[in-house]
């Protein structure tokens, strides 16, 4: 079932939303449309803050790719401190922490990554799937 889209979100106060297909090059087009989000929102925030929100795009972009099929929203959100950002998925299983081992194959490593650089993180349940936040502050 697909997340529900940008224009389905009522009155959440969200800055923008971004609806991806779910393909593995969506992970690339997220990252560059947060790269112009804060280019264009939040020009004065710190390199280190832009390194790190890039990464904590691209693990929960590249979580929904590989673990719920179909269509996903990113969704960023300007707060005095920081940003929300926000992966609305079609699984409701919430992501899952596990030691990484090559002889699985990869992985094991986004999750760890999200949750060491987000102040808060959440998993807010959607009807059909889920929406993963994680708030990064400068």
């Amino acid at each position: 079932m697909k997340p529900p889209s940008a224009a389905d979100r009522g009155t959440e106060p969200v800055d923008v939303c971004l609806d991806l297909d779910g393909d593995p090059t969506c992970i690339a087009r997220a990252r560059d449309a947060a790269t112009a989000y804060l280019a264009r929102r939040a020009p004065y925030v710190p390199s280190t803050f832009r390194m790190n929100l890039l990464l904590v795009v691209s693990e929960l972009v590249t979580n929904a790719v590989r673990h719920a099929p179909g269509p996903l929203t990113l969704c960023l959100d300007l707060l005095p401190d920081g940003l929300d950002v926000s992966v609305e998925d079609s699984s409701p299983t919430p992501p899952q922490s596990r030691v990484p081992d090559p002889r699985h194959g990869p992985g094991g490593y986004g999750w760890p990554i999200v949750q060491r650089l987000a102040r808060q993180v959440r998993i807010v349940p959607r009807h059909g799937g889920k929406a993963v936040h994680a708030v990064l502050t400068w």
